[in-house]
């Protein structure tokens, strides 16, 4: 443990539970649906309201070998492909097979897909996949549909949610498990200020951190808060170098910030082309898949072509769609599109790659075990092994769906919980709140609960600083020049400087009351921005080559000789990062035991 926590009053108030899940988008809400069903007493914690987090926000879809003639062979295959050879094999087989049926479960508590006319799920292309495995709903509004599926699933099963919550820290008890989480309330509500859930088990699923740069598809919300949650609780997160930047995102302008629209792949899945303002579709001979191509070889031929023309953005142009196509098949993108002044069924949509989703993050194993005891990850904020240097299009949710499975049985096992109400079994709750299955000699039986340690407190707890006002803004623009889309020893350089002078800034503040930032959820969510920043900073400038979404102009070749690894980085008790590579491709285990399925 590291004994590093935000500076932040003490907890005013204090629930308890079995289980603590920080996130509401599909990995978080099918942990706690599960957990629920097996009698946990779960309770969800929230950043904004349940259906705010990057999960709605989903256009593309799900992928999953439905479709007749594909197997999970093949979309392990594309997988593979696209993650330029860091993907765990295991993890990634762990995901194709598990994938659909887990899919068919979402579709049985409630989320409804696109049809065929013979009643069969529609499936469409995306980059890298060279089958059309692409589940969708609402035409390009999947990601809403799925939330909002798992929102009414959870309300009608009545589990506990606290929304517009910033989580903080870790709990641990006297060994160093962990006991919880502290959490900051903003607003009215049942509970106010800062509070405390106390669990023995805690699952981050708090999504990602697209809003270190300026301009990102992820929402307001997407600050890092479980990356940087886990590296002061002294966990390990690994592959943070690798930040996917989607093509084809809606070019507002140069100077444009914050959430950005997204022009999903499936448009060009359908067959839209990605044209220079000649007119010239420059991903043709770029590619065997052209504009299918995998997202990094997608952003790189963008960018490419945006430097040798001199220009801030290329095209998208499916104008030979028609309008009742866009209408009937991307009405979302349609709207977004129409609202900034620009219709795609009369004239190309501009477009440029921005930042979209990171493929590393909080490291655990094939349960979702983080090297904290207790501590679980599953969704954007973990790192599986299953994305590698690259996420394949539409993996992200099936992976959240998948892993947070996986956690919930886990979590069961570990606490003694009955998966009676996901097996079909009849079940009653008794008194401890665990739900009861009855055996074939009529008696009642349920796993012996592992009885949890109360949190104590860290003795001579360190704070992180937090930064000075106007932080948050300088952090995202030096992210955004130093560590975009292009990158090098030099850009890397300046932006580590730019953000070590930022963190020694904040440390100055805290010993001196005139300049240190108030506590707050500005100032925790700025704190939390410049931990994952120095992390992917350091992750990517210690990484000498390009790979994936990693693209490095000093060093422009793949070298598997030197590179064919994984950088795993912690924060020391000292606050500084700690950063190692791996022996091999394969990651070591997280808890004193192999990466077993």
């Amino acid at each position: 443990m590291t004994g590093i926590r935000l500076h932040a009053p003490a907890p005013g108030w204090a629930i308890d539970a079995d289980v603590v899940v920080v996130g509401s988008g599909v990995a978080g809400l099918t942990a706690a649906l599960r957990c629920t069903a097996a009698g946990l007493r779960t309770v969800v914690v929230t950043k904004a309201r349940l259906d705010d987090g990057s999960t709605r926000w989903a256009q593309g879809g799900i992928a999953a070998a439905l479709g007749e003639g594909d197997t999970p062979e093949q979309h392990l295959d594309d997988t593979l492909v696209a993650g330029a050879g860091l993907c765990d094999e295991e993890a990634v087989r762990l995901l194709v097979t598990e994938g659909p049926a887990a899919v068919r479960r979402l579709i049985a508590t409630g989320a409804d897909f696109d049809k065929t006319a013979d009643g069969e799920i529609a499936l469409t292309r995306e980059g890298g996949h060279h089958r059309r495995r692409i589940a969708h709903a609402g035409g390009d509004a999947t990601g809403a549909e799925i939330s909002r599926a798992l929102v009414e699933a959870i309300r009608d099963r009545g589990v506990r949610t606290i929304e517009h919550a910033l989580v903080l820290d870790l709990l641990t008890d006297a060994e160093g498990r962990t006991a919880g989480v502290t959490l900051h309330v903003m607003g009215e509500g049942q509970h106010d200020g800062v509070g405390a859930v106390h669990a023995p088990a805690v699952v981050l699923a708090t999504g990602g951190m697209g809003q270190v740069f300026s301009a990102t598809t992820n929402p307001a919300v997407s600050t890092g808060d479980g990356v940087a949650l886990a590296l002061r609780a002294g966990a390990e997160v690994s592959d943070l170098e690798f930040v996917q930047f989607h093509p084809t995102v809606l070019f507002l302008g140069a100077d444009s910030e914050g959430q950005q629209p997204l022009v999903s792949e499936a448009v060009r899945g359908e067959g839209a082309y990605l044209v220079d303002a000649d007119g010239v579709r420059f991903m043709l001979g770029q590619h065997e898949l052209a504009e299918l191509a995998p997202r990094d070889i997608v952003a790189k031929a963008i960018m490419r072509r945006m430097q040798e023309q001199g220009t801030e953005h290329m095209y998208l142009d499916a104008r030979h769609f028609g309008a009742e196509m866009w209408a009937e098949r991307f009405p979302t993108i349609l709207a977004a599109c129409r609202s900034h002044g620009i219709d795609p069924v009369t004239e190309p949509i501009p477009v440029a790659p921005a930042a979209h989703y990171a493929s590393g993050g909080v490291r655990t194993d094939l349960r979702g075990r983080t090297t904290v005891p207790g501590l679980y990850a599953c969704g954007e904020v973990a790192c599986t092994g299953v994305h590698g240097a690259n996420r394949l299009a539409s993996n992200s949710l099936l992976e959240g769906l998948v892993f947070a499975e996986r956690i919930a049985d886990e979590i069961i096992e570990d606490l003694g919980g009955d998966l009676a109400g996901e097996t079909g079994e009849t079940g009653e709750t008794g008194e401890s709140g665990k739900t009861t299955a009855t055996a074939e000699n009529g008696k009642t039986t349920a796993a012996a609960p592992r009885v949890p340690g109360a949190p104590v407190p860290h003795p001579a707890p360190v704070t992180l600083p937090l930064p000075v006002a106007g932080a948050r803004t300088r952090i995202q623009r030096v992210m955004t020049a130093g560590a975009g889309v292009l990158r090098s020893e030099r850009s890397l350089r300046e932006a580590a400087e730019a953000l070590d002078a930022l963190h020694s800034d904040a440390v100055a503040g805290g010993t001196d009351d005139s300049k240190s930032a108030e506590p707050g959820v500005e100032s925790w969510e700025t704190t939390n921005l410049l931990c994952v920043g120095r992390v992917l900073v350091a992750a990517a400038r210690r990484r000498e080559e390009t790979r994936g979404c990693h693209w490095r102009e000093d060093h422009p070749d793949r070298d598997d000789a030197a590179w064919h690894r994984h950088l795993v980085v912690r924060l020391t008790p000292e606050r500084t990062l700690d950063v190692r590579t791996t022996d091999t491709p394969d990651f070591p285990p997280t808890l004193d035991a192999p990466r077993e399925p």
